[in-house]
């Protein structure tokens, strides 16, 4: 069967759940070598001392999967990935601080 454009494909992550490094590659549908760039750029931190230790939780599979958006939809490198994920996380930061004050105005 053919994947149709409006066919939506998601893998529901829990923060707490840890992945190795190859099954990040697989969840991404990518390369060892672009998982190790984005180490390498800060757009992700995985624990552990090196790739054959490293571990990565749902938040970083995430901003992988966002990075990796954001390289293909807006031709943006690692680099320019990095930076729109931190302003995105901040953005989100800022949105739960808003509903929080608002909910205790009201």
């Amino acid at each position: 069967m053919h994947a149709n454009p409006t066919d939506l494909e998601g893998v529901v992550l829990d923060e707490h759940v840890t992945v190795t490094f190859t099954e990040l590659t697989q969840l991404c549908r990518s390369d060892d070598r672009i998982v190790l760039l984005m180490v390498a750029e800060g757009v992700l931190h995985p624990q552990g001392v090196g790739a054959e230790d490293w571990r990565f939780n749902g938040c970083e599979i995430r901003r992988a999967r966002r990075a990796l958006r954001l390289q293909r939809d807006l031709d943006i490198n690692l680099a320019g990935a990095a930076l729109a994920l931190d302003l995105l996380d901040e953005i989100e930061a800022l949105r739960l601080r808003v509903r929080v004050l608002e909910a205790h105005v009201q």
